[in-house]
């Protein structure tokens, strides 16, 4: 065995049964045996048993508290981390706050938003719609926060939540999380949504976006738009780096496109002699407990960037 992969086994649940997926000839029973734990043991445990009695986590006696704010300890991204974790997709719990999530944050424009009403902000209608499509949410409304994401793409191809204060070009971090958001409603609601094409055109779309500026590059200069987009994070929460759009690039299988080249050869060079990749950066906020250590050996960020270099190499 690899020892890489050895060491990668040797984590938690949720590396376990995603590293036995991605990276071995583990047979599916194996597999799933493995991802049952994660609702019992380890990381998926302890956020489980931090949730709220009546479906929220960091809930309070308002209502909207704890939907989306504090960060990151609110539903939303705790609901996000389940999601990155693998936990099963009948899970009651996960499920509870689902209902939360869609009831409390739907607005009059079909999209999601929290602690006020009319408007939507279209990254958490992105995230809140992966959320409840990967844990199969049955609800038609999942149609509606779809049809509202096509109707907010912009002329470039990709979406930015910036757009109804006037921002004309898309934003890399608005637009991963709408691709999220649609590829988990497309792999949901195959049999019943009506807008599936439609959904598979936006989504080519917006990885195009992402494409013509090399994932981290302005399409006008070539210039890095920040340095800390090529920074390996995990959790990512709302933000937006190379691994996580080179996993997303992966999850789907799309095309070898040239133009991923760079950000391959970034990620290849960022492997340390053990073969194991760090965490990088840390995005400040509350959290319920740390995951890894900053700048020490990551296995969410080694699991990731092993199955991206198996895509790309095919």
């Amino acid at each position: 065995m690899n020892p890489t992969i050895d060491w990668l086994l040797a984590g938690d649940p949720a590396i376990r049964w995603q590293a036995l997926r991605a990276l071995t000839d583990a047979p599916p029973s194996v597999v799933e045996r493995e991802r049952s734990r994660v609702a019992r043991e380890g990381w998926g445990a302890a956020l489980l048993s931090r949730q709220d009695a009546d479906g929220r986590w960091a809930g309070g006696e308002s209502p909207d508290r704890g939907l989306y704010s504090p960060k990151w300890i609110s539903t939303t991204y705790t609901m996000l981390l389940l999601r990155d974790l693998g936990l099963p997709t009948d899970d009651a719990c996960a499920r509870k706050a689902c209902t939360l999530l869609l009831e409390r944050g739907l607005q009059r424009d079909g999209g999601i938003n929290y602690g006020w009403r009319g408007q939507s902000e279209t990254c958490i209608t992105g995230m809140v719609l992966s959320i409840l499509s990967y844990f199969e949410h049955d609800d038609d409304l999942l149609d509606t926060l779809a049809d509202h994401l096509l109707a907010r793409e912009m002329d470039d191809g990709g979406w930015n939540c910036q757009r109804p204060r006037g921002a004309t070009h898309s934003s890399v971090h608005t637009t991963i999380s709408v691709l999220e958001g649609l590829r988990d409603y497309e792999l949901h609601r195959a049999r019943k949504a009506r807008q599936l094409r439609a959904v598979r055109e936006a989504q080519r779309r917006g990885r195009d976006f992402l494409l013509v500026h090399r994932l981290f590059r302005s399409h006008r200069t070539g210039a890095v738009i920040k340095p800390v987009f090529t920074r390996l994070s995990f959790p990512p929460r709302w933000h937006y780096d190379i691994l996580r759009a080179l996993d997303h690039f992966q999850a789907v299988d799309a095309p070898r496109d040239p133009r991923l080249a760079e950000a391959v050869d970034l990620l290849r060079d960022k492997r340390r002699p053990d073969g194991r990749w760090t965490l990088e950066n840390r995005y400040r906020g509350k959290t319920w407990f740390k995951l890894e250590r900053i700048h020490a050996a990551s296995r969410w960020n080694t699991l990731r960037a092993l199955r991206v270099l198996k895509w790309w190499e095919g």
